[in-house]
């Protein structure tokens, strides 16, 4: 288990309030609800940057090989089709 840090913080008192009720409701310590909040962040922050580099990879348009291809495929693909006994 890696070691723990002390850190302070500033907060509003209305959101202190609530934080305080927070973990009084959840029966976990303040610093124990701050640390699941953070961790809970940081895996929205990190599946928020996967959905963006996986879009980034399929927005693409395609090149000119790939449309050469891709048409080649067409052609290919209509000539199995003349040849299929339907």
């Amino acid at each position: 288990m890696a070691a723990s840090v002390k850190t302070a913080i500033s907060l509003q008192e209305d959101l202190f309030k609530e934080v305080n009720m927070l973990a009084s409701e959840l029966h976990v310590s303040r610093s124990k609800l701050f640390v699941m909040a953070v961790q809970d962040f940081i895996k929205k922050e990190e599946s928020k940057n996967l959905l963006s580099q996986i879009n980034n990879a399929f927005s693409d348009a395609p090149n000119k090989d790939e449309i050469k291809v891709r048409s080649k495929m067409r052609r290919k693909q209509a000539q199995n089709l003349k040849r299929e006994p339907w």
